[in-house]
């Protein structure tokens, strides 16, 4: 028995791709939360009848494939993986959203089996619900993508790096376990706990990631992605695209 999947819980959390791996081998359903920015922005193209398509950090040969595949590829025009970009894209956009953390965590997911669903705070309690409609009694994996030291978003900087656990993802996480129902794992709960005792919007503009953005004249990115409930959407991965179901 691998300890590590969280055997006899109904809703399981752990981090990053290693999470990924361990909970995709018997999760029904795998939850990719990355509040800023993917899962975020994801949110906000799908709910405006949109879609995502999301490639590998640096993946060259994705992106061509995707332009190939008639999608907008985030950054070269318009539209990029801030959240904020995208409130007025229109209806039906295919938009190819490269990420180092949840575009490559869906990737990952998607070749585990299990199904695959992107959420946030945005749209919490409609993701649960999706899951549990998804998973029929079967366990649930929420998956914090947590960010990449080292990892220069807009720079040079390295492709990968060691997981640096995030305050954004372990809350957005702890809002969708919180709207789950079954017995949580130990690791579920505590992230539960924590988005239950925290000011959500005061914690994502004090983080590091939402001090980043803040300090980059993006604020509007961070009050975006901590709204909570918001959204009724829910973004499902479907021969590799992330739509409504």
């Amino acid at each position: 028995m691998d300890i590590a999947a969280q055997h006899g819980a109904d809703v399981r959390l752990e981090w990053g791709a290693e999470g990924v791996g361990i909970l995709g081998r018997e999760c029904a359903v795998l939850i990719i939360v990355d509040v800023l920015s993917f899962s975020t922005t994801t949110d906000l193209v799908v709910s405006r009848g949109g879609r995502v398509l999301p490639v590998r950090w640096r993946d060259e040969r994705g992106i061509a494939e995707a332009r190939g595949a008639g999608a907008v590829v985030a950054g070269e025009g318009e539209w990029t993986l801030r959240p904020s970009s995208v409130t007025e894209i229109p209806s039906g956009t295919l938009l190819a959203l490269p990420s180092p953390n949840g575009a490559t965590l869906c990737a990952a997911a998607a070749k585990t089996g299990a199904h695959v669903l992107a959420g946030c705070l945005r749209n919490a309690s409609a993701t649960a619900a999706k899951a549990e409609e998804i998973a029929a009694g079967q366990p649930i994996g929420v998956i914090p993508a947590g960010e990449r030291w080292g990892v220069d978003m807009f720079g040079e900087g390295a492709e990968s790096g060691p997981l640096r656990p995030c305050v954004e993802d372990q809350l957005g996480a702890g809002a969708i376990v919180s709207a789950l129902t079954g017995s949580r794992s130990a690791e579920a709960a505590l992230s539960a706990a924590a988005c239950a005792a925290t000011d959500v919007p005061a914690a994502l503009r004090g983080c590091t990631s939402g001090r980043e953005l803040a300090a980059t004249g993006h604020g509007t990115d961070v009050i975006l992605a901590a709204q909570h409930d918001v959204s009724d959407s829910v973004a499902r991965l479907s021969r590799g695209i992330l739509e409504g179901p």
